[in-house]
């Protein structure tokens, strides 16, 4: 038996030695998924397909208990009066009217920038009916190209079971209030969702990176915030590129518009108060917080500004952590939710953004190779998600004024319309917002924790991991694992400190 030299009985606590690398040693849940035979291997792919199917089925079933779809008015392909003001105000400026002075369905303004007229200008050649029928088709199929960006960007490959979960998927976010009132609106948000995420989200770089989201905040401002995301990241070709999008819109505004053009960007851009009132149940930002907890539609300035800034400084450090960890889907969610938290005026539908987390969530849950305790804490945050955002009904069984009109009855949907119980009140008008908090807090405490872990060594010492061609997860959804944009860094597993022998 030979016995070790009396010199390395002792280590000092500091010297540490590689292991080998995580990389190389086996993982067994990948080696047993690449020893099994294809056949059962494609049998696992069909049940988790058909698995998600029964989801979305449950789902479109759920979308019918909470306003029967054939509701009068309030069913969720009855209305679409915001695409209606659309419509309208492209007509007002194609017969010669002024775009910001006129009132659409008798109270309401136009709120968008001229360069957004030559969007809704070519749906005002078909009548109404058929105008809707072609904007909700676009939502729906946007709503699918988002949830496969979001898979293709965290690094799935496009399967035929992914093609299930992601239809699968779109019938689950359909039940968010954002997402179902983006559709019984008829609003923008969703195609502005899509432009960002397909500019900032993919893994690959172009020219023209960051020119899709100036084009976005040139049609609707909060998409502005990005500069900010991309400036403290120091991606300048990235900033330009949004710089770029967004005057070249404006440029193109006012050659075509010019009278509507000087009206906007001179005055009408500053009037908060034409996109609601800010003491409003539906306003989810944070000057809409103050306004109903105060009872008041001017909430005080300097508070509300102390607010913002701590909303933002919180979205930004989230944001730019969970970057560096080569979380880009994540980041660009956070700084999305940022700008609807620190906007002025934020009605439900603005958070879209919703979506793209949930389907992070998803493909969390899809990963294996994590403690069942953390399962266990991802799919809480997944469903609690899904409930504060959920399609709640507070039904009016009396007459009410909508808009322009005089309903029966009312539907009203959104958690924010749940303020019965008073000591919750407080939740209720914020729900919103609240899961803006806890995703950012859970990024940063998530981002920081694996970093403290990680002990201060010699960079030398550091293991970058190559990404694996094919590498399954879940036995049937392909993931490949992209390395972060800065190096990557060692965990616990690849470093093994000496011990002192006793």
């Amino acid at each position: 038996m030979i016995s070790e030299p009396p010199w390395t009985a002792w280590r000092p606590a500091c010297c540490w030695q590689l292991r080998r690398p995580s990389w190389r040693r086996a993982n067994p849940d990948r080696t047993r998924a690449r020893d099994r035979p294809q056949s059962v291997r494609t049998h696992r792919s069909a049940l988790v397909a058909v698995g998600f199917v029964l989801v979305g089925l449950l789902a479109i079933w759920l979308q019918d208990v909470v306003v029967p779809l054939n509701t009068p008015f309030w069913g969720l392909f009855d209305n679409q009066l915001d695409l209606q003001v659309y419509l309208d105000g492209a007509r007002t400026v194609l017969t010669g009217g002024h775009l910001y002075d006129a009132k659409f369905l008798g109270q309401m303004d136009y709120t968008y920038t001229p360069i957004s007229i030559f969007l809704f200008a070519p749906f005002t050649w078909v009548s109404f009916e058929a105008a809707r029928i072609i904007w909700t088709a676009g939502i729906f199929v946007a709503l699918y190209l988002i949830v496969m960006l979001s898979f293709k960007s965290l690094g799935r490959q496009a399967t035929w079971p992914l093609r299930c979960i992601g239809l699968s998927l779109v019938a689950v976010v359909l039940l968010l209030e954002p997402v179902r009132t983006t559709i019984w609106y008829g609003q923008i948000n969703v195609f502005l969702l899509l432009i960002i995420v397909a500019d900032l989200a993919r893994p690959e770089r172009s020219r023209l990176y960051g020119v899709g989201t100036g084009i976005a905040a040139g049609i609707k401002l909060t998409p502005l915030i990005f500069v900010f995301y991309l400036a403290l990241l120091r991606q300048w070709r990235a900033v330009a590129g949004v710089v770029a999008g967004f005057v070249g819109t404006a440029v193109v505004g006012f050659v075509a518009l010019p009278r509507e053009s000087w009206s906007y960007w001179t005055g009408k851009l500053f009037d908060s108060d034409r996109v609601g009132a800010p003491q409003t149940p539906g306003n989810q930002s944070v000057r809409g917080l103050l306004a109903n907890l105060l009872h008041s539609d001017d909430p005080n300035g300097f508070l509300w500004l102390a607010f913002v800034v701590a909303a933002l400084a919180l979205g930004m450090y989230a944001a730019v952590l969970a970057h560096r960890h080569g979380q880009e889907l994540l980041a660009i969610t956070i700084v999305g939710m940022s700008g609807c938290a620190i906007s002025p005026m934020s009605w439900g539908h603005h958070w879209v953004w919703f979506v793209p987390l949930v389907v992070i969530g998803f493909h969390m849950l899809m990963t294996p190779g994590r403690r069942p305790g953390t399962y266990v804490l991802i799919a809480a945050g997944l469903i609690g998600l899904i409930l504060v955002a959920f399609s709640w009904r507070s039904y009016l069984a009396h007459p009410i004024w909508f808009v322009n009109r005089t309903v029966p009855d009312a539907y009203l949907i959104g958690l924010f319309f749940k303020t019965g119980i008073g000591w919750l009140t407080w939740f209720t008008y914020y729900p919103y917002n609240a899961v803006f908090l806890v995703t950012a807090i859970a990024t940063i405490v998530v981002f920081r924790r694996r970093e403290n872990t990680v002990p201060d060594t010699d960079p030398a010492l550091v293991v970058a991991r190559p990404a694996p061609a094919d590498v399954t997860a879940t036995d049937d959804i392909p993931i490949r694992e992209s390395p972060s944009r800065d190096v990557r860094e060692a965990d616990d597993s690849d470093i093994e400190q000496w011990q002192p022998r006793p």
